[in-house]
């Protein structure tokens, strides 16, 4: 079993235990898309030459007043064991877990504007019919994403934006 993973487990057995799954979800996939846009932040945290107690601090003062106690305790755990790094990743096999252990599978949408719900429920519905089985949607907002959405769903990847539609249709020329 890879850290990540074992992290993963860790994450969702303490949200499990609180009562709090989607808080903690929420709160912890808004932390780690803070981490990713942000490459000073991305950095302090994951830098192993910081003492533990340095990187919590900054943990602690960007999340207080903002997150629970379980949430800033998990992202502390992780920071402080030396796995700033891993955040991102951590908290995506964490969704997934979470997702499935409510018997659906994580679809990961990104677009460049927000999805209306009436768009959520019709892409919910038709990557459910591809899966199988219900799907969980992560919607998130990519600029990089022209026109259309890609998504992820496991091991899947489809690309449905223009960009690729123009590349398709280029290769067929």
């Amino acid at each position: 079993m890879s850290i990540t993973s074992s992290y993963a487990d860790a994450i969702h057995s303490i949200a499990t235990a609180e009562g709090d799954v989607a808080n903690t979800r929420a709160e912890l996939q808004a932390f780690a898309h803070a981490v990713q846009g942000n490459g000073e932040l991305r950095s302090t945290l994951s830098n192993s030459l910081l003492p533990a107690d340095v990187r919590n601090g900054v943990v602690d003062d960007l999340l207080k007043g903002k997150a629970s106690n379980v949430t800033r305790s998990i992202i502390g755990l992780i920071v402080s064991a030396g796995h700033g790094a891993d955040l991102s990743e951590i908290v995506n096999e964490f969704m997934a877990k979470a997702a499935s252990s409510s018997g659906k599978r994580l679809a990961v949408v990104r677009s460049a504007v927000p999805l209306s719900t009436d768009q959520q429920a019709r892409l919910a519905a038709a990557l459910a019919k591809q899966a199988g089985g219900p799907v969980e949607l992560q919607t998130e907002i990519d600029p990089s994403v022209v026109g259309g959405v890609v998504t992820t769903l496991g091991d899947t990847v489809i690309d449905g934006t223009v960009r690729s539609r123009i590349n398709k249709m280029r290769e067929a020329l």
